[in-house]
């Protein structure tokens, strides 16, 4: 395990589009399949990773309450999953699953979506507003498997709560910490320092 931070993409970057299959319904999601929400917060994610076993509950609690809102919700596995079985499509879809998820989780095979997003770790979070603009890059909250901090997703849920009222989202943002993404071998893109 490589302790990672965020690439703390620039704010206002526009969304990249996608076309990835959710490992659940087998439906292939885009951007356009958040055509109808006023917000989009994109996840990558793993099975595996600790920060991410850390706060899986708190995700599954993000997906349903904000179900029915105007937010779209999505997260997307983008390791290795050769050198990773448990990143396997199959185990994303049990996890999926047994945490009840109530938004796509997807699989990115070639790794290019999480390329063009610079994602970096596990977990890493983008918030992205009505016209798709970047508001938000940074931690779901203060908590660590190392820490005694409570997993409440605060500084997540007050960008996502500001961005639904129409309210600036403060450009103070702390990155994600987490896992570093399993980039196959020689796939490792430059941002990440390889």
């Amino acid at each position: 395990m490589v302790l990672t931070a965020s690439t703390m993409l620039p704010l206002g970057t526009q969304a990249p589009d996608f076309h990835l299959p959710d490992v659940v319904s087998g439906q292939t999601i885009s951007l356009v399949s958040f055509a109808d929400k006023k917000a989009l917060l994109l996840m990558f994610i793993c099975q595996h990773c600790p920060f991410v076993k850390h706060i899986q509950a708190e995700l599954a609690r993000l997906g349903k309450d904000y179900f029915s809102s105007d937010l779209g919700i999505l997260a997307i596995s983008a390791n290795d999953a050769e050198k990773y079985p448990d990143d396997r499509p199959e185990s994303l879809q049990a996890m999926a699953t047994e945490l009840d998820f109530k938004f796509p989780l997807c699989y990115d095979a070639t790794q290019e979506v999480a390329k063009a997003y610079t994602a970096a770790c596990t977990p890493d979070f983008f918030l992205f507003d009505q016209e798709r603009r970047l508001v938000y890059r940074g931690q779901l909250d203060d908590s660590r498997p190392s820490n005694d901090k409570p997993v409440t997703g605060a500084d997540l849920r007050l960008a996502i709560s500001a961005v639904l009222a129409n309210n600036p989202v403060t450009s103070e943002q702390n990155p994600s910490i987490g896992c570093n993404i399993k980039w196959k071998p020689g796939n490792e893109p430059s941002y990440f320092g390889s």
